[in-house]
């Protein structure tokens, strides 16, 4: 794969793949059935291309870019190993999957199938939502309220994952606009909650939902004053 060139300040580069139409880089002749692709097979592939892609950043082979996990599980390149600033996410749903990329930014992703349900929507989201987020879904039913549960639950898996928070205890912390027919935005943050230092507040958050190929949905933010987002998808090579 050919160099890319770095994202600027501000701006996410998200790519879109389809592990079962990429295959295998070991047995590139052999079909992938996508209905009987194995989990550990999906996992192997998902850190294989994004090791692709984050090396096609820095200029290295996939196999020399070194990723480790911060202590609350977020995956970061090796400052030891990298002098760059990059940060990166990534989001999987069956052998589809996003990544996003930034320079100078913390990013997070989500990816869902459009169609996906929950089975009780707002005993979900009374349990694990913010108070306000479960005020405003109240007033849905639905498929307008499976929409709208849908595009908040996606916004706030990116916006967790950027944090580098676990999942755990920490939805219930900020609230985002529910409303799919708006623009996705973080409304407000519990001081403290997010970040390590004092400029957690939702300002400084950039939310994203955006369609995506194959009939999924996407949800991107970075912790970055402004949001400029460009797309690819990684194709097999001919």
């Amino acid at each position: 794969m050919q160099n890319l060139v770095r994202p600027e300040p501000g701006c996410a580069h998200l790519w879109f793949l389809d592990l079962a139409e990429l295959g295998s880089p070991l047995q590139p002749d052999e079909a992938v059935d996508p209905e009987n692709f194995p989990a550990r097979q999906q996992r192997w592939l998902r850190r294989f291309y994004l090791r692709l892609l984050l090396g096609s950043y820095l200029g290295l082979p996939g196999k020399d870019v070194h990723i480790y996990r911060s202590k609350r599980g977020k995956p970061r390149l090796d400052r030891n190993h990298h002098d760059s600033t990059l940060d990166f996410s990534m989001a999987a749903s069956t052998s589809r999957c996003l990544i996003g990329v930034t320079s100078g930014a913390v990013i997070g992703v989500d990816l869902e199938p459009q169609a996906r349900r929950a089975g009780n929507a707002l005993a979900v989201a009374r349990r694990y939502f913010s108070q306000k987020e479960y005020e405003a879904l109240k007033v849905f039913e639905g498929d307008e309220l499976d929409q709208a549960f849908l595009h908040t639950w996606a916004c706030k898996e990116a916006v967790v994952k950027a944090a580098g928070q676990g999942i755990a205890n920490a939805l219930c912390r900020f609230s985002v606009d529910v409303r799919p027919d708006q623009p996705a935005r973080v409304l407000e943050i519990e001081q403290g909650d997010l970040q390590d230092d004092t400029r957690n507040d939702a300002l400084c958050w950039q939310l994203r939902c955006l369609p995506m190929p194959d009939g999924y949905m996407g949800a991107v933010t970075v912790r970055y004053p402004q949001l400029q987002i460009k797309t690819y998808r990684l194709g097999p090579r001919a």
